[in-house]
C-alpha cells in the first residue's frame, strides 16, 4: 500500500510520485459527475481537475498526532504550513481516511481495474485564514477542530483555489487513541411510552464485540441491555456522489432500548462494548428523564424546528455562508436544555447530500442535547429524494442517499423506517409525524396512517394535536410557493385540510422554508378567529407555522401581503411549546442568535371547547338526536 504522507519519501522516490499522480488523477476525475448536486459545499472542489505538484521546500504539520488520550471525542489540532509561492487562493484540505492515494481506489465494477473511485475531503479552509501575512512570507498557522471518526487523518495543501487544484504537500498523519470507540449517543422515544432508545456510532462490528447499555435510576442499580447492530456499504447508496466519491465506512450503528422506565424519572447510561478477548469499551457517562405518562398533568417543554443543517466551530469553508445559524441554534439549545424535554427536527437534518463523513459530524455537534432528551426526526427532502427510488419527487437532493442514512443513523418509532411516519406521545401532547417525500394524498397508505394518529388521541388526556411535516403541507409566503400561486407544496392542504378540521388539530409545523411564519387559525384559506396573541376557547381552524430558519441560508418572503400571514421573520430561529397543563399551552418564537422570544401565543380553553363543533368537524346531526 502506498505511504502517501512522508514528504522525504515521497520526493526522494520519483516512481511512486508518478503512481500518487496517476490514482489522484483518476479518484479526483470521479468527482466530476458529482459537482453538480446544488448546494453541498464540498461539491464545489473541482477534485476532478487536480493535478500533483508537489513542492520541495513546502510542507504541512499537524500536533498532536495522537488524540483522545483521555477519552474525548472532539480535539482542536495546530497545523503550520509553508509555501514558497503562496496564493490568495490556496487551501487546506482535511482527509479521513488519511490514504487518499490510488491504493485505496476500489472498481466501480468488476470489469474495470482499480484504482477508480476514491474520496472528497472532509473539510477544508483557506491557508490565509487568520494568517494576514501569508501572502508575504508564505507561512501559516491552523487551529482545526477533529471529531472521532473511525479512521485517521491528514492535511493537504493545495494551490490553484477550488477550482484547479494543485497538490503542493500533504502533512503527516493523525489518529484517536481509540478510533473504535463508541460515541455520539442520541436518544428517541421508543414505540411505548415508558421506553426510551439509545443509538450510538461505533467502529467495533458485532464479530468483534457484543454492544450493550449500561443504565439505571440516578444512584441506583444499573442493569445492562443488549444493542441491536446495522450498517450499508457503498451498494446500498442510489446514485453519486453517495455511492462515489461521498462513500465514507459508517462505522456500526447500534441500538439499545430502555424499557419499563418509570415516569420523569432520572437515569443514567454509558454505551459499551464487550471484546470477545474479555475487554471491555466504555464511552462517558449520560443521563436522561423519563418521558411522563400519557396525560400526565405537568409542565411539557417541546423545542421543534426544520433545516438546521452542520457548521464548523474551526471556521472551515465547507458549511461557510450555507448554514450559519446552525451553530447559533445548537448553542441556544444547549443553554437551555434544563428547560426542554424533547426536540423534534422536522427533516434537512445535515445536508450531507452524499457526503457521509458529514453525519458522523452532525451527531457530533448535537450530542450534548440528542444525548440528554430525545432528539426526534422527520425526513426531508435532503434526506429521501432520488429519482426512481419511491420518493413522491424525483429530483436528486439527497445526493445518492435515499433515506439510508437517515433511515439507520437515528431511531424513529415507525412501523417501517422507509416509510418514515409515525406517531409518539409526550404528556399531553400528542405528535403526528408525516413523511412529505412520500404521497400524502386521500386513498394512500399515509393518509390512513393520518387520520389514524388524529382520530385516535383521546383530548381529554392529551388536548394537545399537533401536526410535524417537512414540506410546507399548509400556508406559506415564501416567494416560490407565491409564484406557483399556491402559497403550499402542490396538492398540499387539498386532502389534509378535512382531517386537520374534523380531529381540530391546533397546530401544524413545517420545514423546507427557511424562515419563519405563522398564519391565523384557518380553514380553506378562511381565517376562522381573529384574535392574535390570546386565544380562547375554540379555535375553528388549525394555526400553521413554518419554523425552517433552524440554520441553512435563509428564504425570502413574497411581496404578496396575504390576510392569513400574521408573522413572519426572516431570521434563524425555532419555536417552542409549553404545555402548562391540560387548560394553556404557550407558543414561542425564538431567533438563534440571541434566545429571545419574538412571537408569541396563548391558547386557553377546556375540555369542552375541544368538543365544541366547528365547520366541517362534527358529524351532521338529526331531529331525532
Amino acid at each position: 500500500m502506498f505511504n502517501l504522507f512522508n514528504i522525504e519519501e515521497i520526493l526522494c522516490d520519483m516512481r511512486r510520485f508518478r503512481l500518487i499522480l496517476l490514482g489522484l488523477l483518476l479518484a479526483f476525475g470521479a468527482l466530476e459527475g458529482a459537482s453538480s448536486y446544488g448546494e453541498q459545499p464540498l461539491s464545489r472542489i473541482a477534485v476532478d481537475r487536480a493535478v500533483v505538484a508537489l513542492e520541495g521546500r513546502a510542507f504541512v504539520k499537524v500536533s498532536p498526532s495522537v488524540l483522545g488520550l483521555t477519552g474525548q471525542t472532539t480535539e482542536w489540532v495546530k497545523l503550520e504550513y509553508s509555501v514558497p509561492n503562496p496564493s490568495i487562493d490556496d487551501w487546506i484540505g482535511v482527509f479521513s481516511p488519511a490514504n487518499f492515494s490510488a491504493s485505496t481506489c476500489f472498481a466501480d465494477n468488476r470489469m474495470v481495474a482499480p484504482p477508480l473511485l476514491c474520496t472528497a475531503p472532509i473539510k477544508y479552509q483557506y491557508a490565509n485564514y487568520s494568517n494576514p501575512k501569508y501572502m508575504s512570507n508564505g507561512k501559516g498557522q491552523l487551529k482545526l477542530q477533529l471529531i472521532n471518526q473511525r479512521s485517521d487523518f491528514s492535511f493537504a495543501l493545495f494551490s490553484g483555489g477550488l477550482s484547479n487544484p494543485k497538490l503542493v504537500a500533504v502533512s503527516n498523519t493523525l489518529v484517536f487513541a481509540n478510533p473504535n470507540a463508541p460515541v455520539y449517543p442520541r436518544l428517541a422515544q421508543g414505540k411505548a411510552w415508558n421506553e426510551m432508545t439509545v443509538t450510538w456510532t461505533s467502529g467495533y462490528g458485532i464479530d468483534e464485540a457484543e454492544p450493550f447499555v449500561e443504565w439505571g435510576p440516578q444512584g441506583g442499580e444499573q442493569r445492562r441491555s443488549p444493542a441491536g447492530t446495522l450498517t450499508f456499504d457503498r451498494n446500498s447508496m442510489c446514485g453519486a456522489p453517495a455511492r462515489t466519491v461521498g462513500w465514507r465506512d459508517p462505522g456500526f450503528i447500534h441500538t439499545g432500548f430502555l424499557m419499563e422506565l418509570w415516569p420523569n424519572l432520572l437515569y443514567t447510561y454509558k454505551l459499551g462494548h464487550k471484546l470477545f478477548n474479555g475487554t471491555y469499551i466504555w464511552s462517558s457517562s449520560y443521563q436522561f428523564r423519563a418521558s411522563p405518562y400519557p396525560g400526565q398533568n405537568s409542565p411539557q417543554h417541546i423545542v421543534i424546528f426544520g433545516d438546521m443543517g452542520k457548521d464548523e466551530a474551526d471556521g472551515s469553508n465547507e458549511y461557510n455562508n450555507f448554514q450559519r445559524g446552525s451553530l447559533n441554534t445548537t448553542k441556544q439549545l444547549i443553554e437551555d436544555l434544563e428547560n426542554i424535554d424533547i426536540v423534534f427536527h422536522i427533516g434537512d437534518i445535515c445536508y450531507a447530500n452524499g457526503y457521509l463523513s458529514q453525519w458522523d459530524q452532525f451527531t457530533a455537534q448535537i450530542e450534548p442535547i440528542a444525548s440528554r432528551v430525545p432528539y426526534m426526526l422527520a425526513s426531508g427532502n435532503h434526506e429521501r429524494d432520488w429519482p426512481g427510488t419511491g420518493s413522491f419527487y424525483g429530483n436528486m437532493d439527497s445526493g445518492g442517499e435515499c433515506g439510508v442514512l437517515v433511515q439507520n443513523m437515528f431511531y424513529v418509532p415507525a412501523e417501517n423506517r422507509a416509510k418514515f411516519w409515525y406517531s409518539t406521545d409526550y404528556g399531553m401532547f400528542r405528535f403526528c409525524i408525516a413523511d412529505t417525500e412520500h404521497d400524502w394524498r386521500e386513498g394512500i397508505e399515509q393518509y390512513q396512517f393520518i387520520e389514524h394518529c388524529l382520530a385516535s388521541v383521546d383530548r381529554q388526556k392529551q388536548p394537545w394535536l399537533i401536526f410535524l411535516a417537512h414540506r410546507v403541507l399548509g400556508y406559506s409566503s415564501a416567494d416560490w410557493y407565491a409564484a406557483e400561486g399556491s402559497f403550499e407544496e402542490p396538492m398540499g392542504r387539498e386532502s389534509l385540510q378535512k382531517l386537520w378540521q374534523k380531529y381540530k388539530v391546533d397546530i401544524a409545523i413545517y420545514g423546507h422554508v427557511h424562515n419563519y411564519e405563522r398564519t391565523c387559525p384557518i380553514y380553506q384559506n378562511i381565517c376562522t378567529n381573529e384574535e392574535k396573541h390570546e386565544y380562547k376557547g375554540t379555535l375553528n381552524g388549525t394555526i400553521h407555522i413554518v419554523a425552517g430558519g433552524g440554520g441553512a441560508s435563509l428564504a425570502d418572503f413574497t411581496t404578496i401581503q396575504t390576510k392569513w400571514s400574521i408573522f413572519k421573520d426572516h431570521d434563524f430561529g425555532f419555536v417552542k411549546l409549553t404545555a402548562f397543563d391540560h387548560s394553556n399551552l404557550l407558543f414561542e418564537y425564538k431567533k438563534s442568535s440571541d434566545g429571545k422570544v419574538y412571537d408569541s401565543f396563548r391558547i386557553s380553553r377546556d375540555y369542552r371547547d375541544i368538543l365544541a363543533c366547528t365547520i366541517d368537524s362534527c358529524p351532521s346531526t338529526t331531529l331525532a338526536s
